[in-house]
């Protein structure tokens, strides 16, 4: 952890909540306690094991007997698992089998290596270790000893045009239901078939039940309601929000077990490949469990990756056809939940969970909700009466003094646009307003084949470009505010551009011969017209 963190002390955490100097240094101290490391593993299966069983019937006491619902292969991966974790990594070790291969493949994480140097570092640690050692001699052995944990991913070949997935009533189908492009690549019939696309997706179901069934983490998921302190003035955690509290009013079914999870969800597009040059987009779909205090739901472990979206290039409004798997859980989650055991009060309940909102940057918050993020009406919030002017190779949108108080004297200046404004804020849309609009969106067709041609853009046309995919989810209407700007892009370029321009910083100022043309363009600022 960094030397400059501030200990969270007026949002609930307490200042033994962390005492290491760094990160390094308290991985280091847990990679050396390896005692308690070998009991943190059993502790952990154990609860596993427990949840597991305990959750096929519900409101079970600790005390019940429940021989009469385990199932025999859960049984066997438990006792298999719980033999590796008792198993001596060598003869004398105080160091388990399976506590070695989790500090091995958690370091392999850490520090990004490939799997033929995780091949070459075990094979090393084999012929360095005493006779009678037990641990895998590769990446694949390691991987299927894990396995039993089920943290794997399950495959769905999508369409290459991205028109729709392979999934469900598609999963065999040979050739893509819209645009009959074929599922697999070309290769003449030779070797294996490999599909176009790829998409990896990671439930998120048995991952929110194992928040309970630790010990850990069972205490935190209770945070936001028996931990938190109450201060109508102060915004410490989205517990305290407006939306939070609008959506227990609205669901009080929801709000009266404080262990249904809340979550968020943010993506946005990377180069996997840390080479700028290269031109290729990825989309990790995060959800963060906003029921932990703020110092845990801000931590990466406690961000699941949900899907892995493979796009060369960003998918656009397509990314609905891959979102479906993810809408489908969360939707079963919502409607039926799930029997989930709870290590602190030793019975089980109907785990519920509710996406609350998404997190992400401009360009993908058009993808995500479905409004148009360019051209003249290119504002959500003013939609329809968004004032844009074309200037020279870019749109500009103006109308900000409309947001002013009306007798500020800003509104009475002509230096802006060369008139006075005395127009009053846009009105927002209300929810039946916005579904109104998309509800000639709602049977639009998805997919980047070929022979699709791009319609001409209508100025009078509808400002959405689709019915976001999220509006599936029962309550999604509901919501005050379902999309959130990711602030630290915003406030990386405005101060880029404050800077750039204060300090004259050449490609980055916006002081430039085009700006000048601009405003000789608009008629406005004649004494910063450019001169002959």
């Amino acid at each position: 952890m960094q030397t400059s963190y501030i200990e969270w002390t007026c949002h609930g955490e307490t200042s033994q909540a962390f005492n290491d100097a760094d990160v390094g240094r308290r991985d280091m101290n847990d990679l050396n306690n390896t005692n308690e490391e070998v009991d943190e593993i059993q502790e952990i299966l154990e609860d596993i094991h427990r949840g597991t069983f305990m959750n096929s019937t519900p409101n079970n006491s600790p005390d019940e007997e429940c021989d009469n619902i385990i199932d025999k292969d859960e049984t066997t991966i438990f006792d298999r698992l719980l033999k590796d974790a008792q198993r001596d990594l060598y003869p004398g070790s105080d160091l388990s089998m399976l506590s070695a291969l989790v500090k091995l493949l958690h370091i392999k994480v850490l520090n990004r290596w490939t799997n033929k140097s995780f091949n070459m570092i075990l094979e090393f640690i084999k012929s360095i270790l005493p006779k009678g050692e037990t641990l895998p001699s590769s990446y694949y052995e390691s991987r299927k000893i894990l396995s039993d944990l089920r943290l794997g991913c399950e495959k769905i070949h999508a369409c290459k045009n991205d028109c729709s997935l392979f999934w469900k009533d598609y999963e065999d189908k040979e050739e893509c239901p819209q645009c009959m492009e074929s599922r697999w690549k070309v290769n003449d019939g030779k070797g294996k078939k490999i599909p176009h696309k790829i998409l990896r997706y990671f439930p998120i179901t048995s991952r929110l039940q194992w928040l309970f069934m630790s010990r850990k983490t069972a205490h935190e998921m209770r945070w936001h309601k028996e931990n938190q302190i109450v201060d109508e003035n102060l915004l410490r955690h989205p517990v305290d929000s407006k939306v939070w509290k609008d959506f227990d009013i609205s669901f009080p079914w929801f709000a009266e077990d404080s262990r249904n999870v809340r979550l968020a969800l943010a993506s946005d597009g990377f180069n996997p490949f840390g080479n700028m040059s290269t031109s290729y987009s990825m989309w990790p779909v995060i959800l963060i469990p906003y029921n932990l205090p703020p110092w845990n739901c801000m931590s990466s472990e406690f961000m699941f990756m949900t899907l892995l979206i493979p796009c060369p290039v960003a998918p656009g409004k397509e990314i609905d056809v891959y979102l479906k798997p993810l809408i489908e859980e969360l939707n079963n989650l919502w409607v039926n939940g799930i029997i989930t055991y709870d290590s602190v009060s030793k019975n089980t309940f109907q785990m519920h969970a509710a996406l609350l909102w998404t997190i992400n940057d401009f360009p993908a918050y058009g993808i995500l909700s479905g409004h148009k993020v360019h051209g003249y009406k290119a504002f959500p919030i003013c939609d329809s009466e968004t004032s844009s002017q074309y200037l020279r190779n870019k749109m500009c949108y103006m109308g900000h003094r409309r947001f002013l108080p009306k007798e500020h004297k800003w509104r009475k200046s002509r230096k802006f646009n060369g008139k006075h404004e005395a127009r009053v804020r846009p009105q927002v849309l209300s929810r039946d307003e916005i579904l109104s609009e998309m509800e000639s969106l709602k049977d639009l067709k998805f997919g980047k084949h070929p022979s699709c041609k791009k319609r001409k853009h209508n100025l009078h046309e509808s400002t959405w470009i689709k019915k976001s995919v999220f509006f599936e989810l029962p309550y999604w209407r509901s919501l005050t505010l379902r999309h959130n700007l990711d602030v630290i892009h915003i406030e990386k370029n405005i101060c880029d551009n404050i800077l750039g321009t204060l300090l004259n910083i050449e490609g980055k100022t916006k002081v430039t011969e085009k700006a000048h043309l601009d405003l000789q363009d608009m008629g406005i600022r004649h004494e910063l017209h450019l001169q002959n």
